[in-house]
């Protein structure tokens, strides 16, 4: 049995609040707090809001932090994902969490995504250029580049992306047959160990592994390969981000071995910086501290570059 945890999770997301914001789409659960510039952080699979644990009470002290679980993960809502899988597109999630942010009043805000948080923002920078203000991306190089550029390093790394692609329910049926199993061995990248994540939050994303999710998640990789590659493929060489562009990734993650993150981002984002961390693809768990400096001075502007 899956363990359970209350909503409000005491000694992760410490001082935060809760509330499930209803958008266009879906019913996103959020958690929110302190005072400031707002800062939206976003997550990554197979995780939740509270992978920004380790981080997000720090980073409240300074601005407005609002944590959010992508549709289809954590205690967000589940919605089909339609015949073209487009209700778990980029765009879509984007759509959602641009909702939330008008829904606690912030017109213009900065962004931080890890992994698949990484993505939602980088659509968002492309289809809301007047409300992004900065953007920081974690382990990650674009979609585009990845999928037109697969070599067969990251392609062995990142079986999953093309296992949770097929068709349904084949890879869900699979996967929902031990979620435990399943989840120690996707958390545990290249052997860095599953140390790195505290006993609760473990628990917490174990919690969150039902079927259900499973089966969001890979219509959200079906999407990608699909619909998300798309857009991508129209808007590559036509549109940029505009604003500033952090880029961090784990020397001892997919990415770091496999692409070079900021040759990969600079057709995209005119405006970049970025450098590799002593970590593996998890490196606000891994290095909180290393990532809490590079967010805060990035998202304040005391950008050393």
């Amino acid at each position: 049995m899956m363990p359970q945890l209350p909503k409000d999770h005491p000694g992760l997301m410490d001082g935060f609040r809760y509330e499930r914001v209803r958008t266009l789409g879906a019913e996103i659960n959020v958690a929110i707090a302190g005072e400031g510039p707002p800062l939206l952080l976003l997550h990554g699979n197979p995780l939740t809001h509270v992978s920004w644990h380790k981080v997000a009470p720090t980073l409240a002290k300074s601005f407005t932090v609002v944590a959010a679980d992508l549709r289809g993960y954590g205690d967000s809502s589940k919605p089909d994902g339609g015949p073209d899988h487009s209700a778990y597109s980029f765009r879509a999630m984007g759509e959602d969490n641009a909702e939330i942010m008008t829904h606690f009043g912030f017109d213009r805000f900065q962004v931080a995504g890890h992994d698949r948080g990484g993505r939602v923002g980088f659509r968002m920078a492309l289809d809301f250029p007047e409300r992004i203000e900065r953007l920081a991306a974690l382990d990650i190089v674009p979609t585009h580049h990845m999928l037109t550029g697969i070599n067969l390093g990251w392609g062995i790394e990142a079986y999953h992306w093309f296992f949770m692609a097929q068709k349904a329910p084949f890879p869900e049926k699979l996967l929902s047959a031990d979620l435990n199993y399943y989840m120690d061995y996707k958390l545990n990248k290249k052997g860095v160990g599953l140390e790195i994540f505290s006993p609760q939050a473990m628990a917490e994303y174990k919690r969150c592994a039902t079927p259900e999710q499973i089966h969001a998640v890979c219509e959200d990789y079906r999407a990608t390969v699909s619909v998300d590659l798309a857009m991508d493929t129209a808007d590559f060489g036509k549109r940029k981000i505009d604003c500033p562009v952090l880029v961090l990734w784990g020397d001892n993650s997919h990415c770091g071995r496999h692409f070079r993150p900021l040759e990969a981002w600079a057709p995209w984002a005119p405006d970049l910086r970025g450098w590799a961390l002593p970590s593996g693809h998890y490196p606000q768990e891994q290095r909180p501290d290393l990532v809490h400096e590079a967010l805060w001075k990035f998202f304040t502007g005391r950008d050393p570059s």
